[in-house]
């Protein structure tokens, strides 16, 4: 079972954001409330973020919340994260 905690899903973010800032040879610290975008992350690399969130958290953004704002920051995308998760999975009927 995946772990769900706040912390956890706070490092993974964190992970998944470094990942997107080595690629773009960015090497310096990052915090939970710098804007992504200021620190070196490019619109296209905001968008491949989104993607890579879902992948990896096992969920899918709703269009209504893929917005840059929702991943303007690590801190952002944990909240988005969260909320998500505690959603309730719909039940596909016939």
């Amino acid at each position: 079972m995946l772990d769900r905690t706040s912390s956890d899903i706070a490092e993974r973010a964190t992970a998944l954001v470094r990942t997107f800032l080595a690629k773009r040879s960015v090497e310096r610290p990052v915090g939970r409330d710098d804007d992504l975008s200021a620190a070196g992350l490019s619109s296209l690399d905001l968008v491949n973020l989104m993607l890579t969130v879902e992948a990896e958290f096992g969920l899918s953004i709703p269009e209504r919340d893929m917005r840059p704002a929702n991943f303007r920051s690590i801190a952002r995308i944990e909240a988005l994260v969260t909320m998500l998760l505690q959603m309730p999975v719909p039940v596909s009927g016939a």
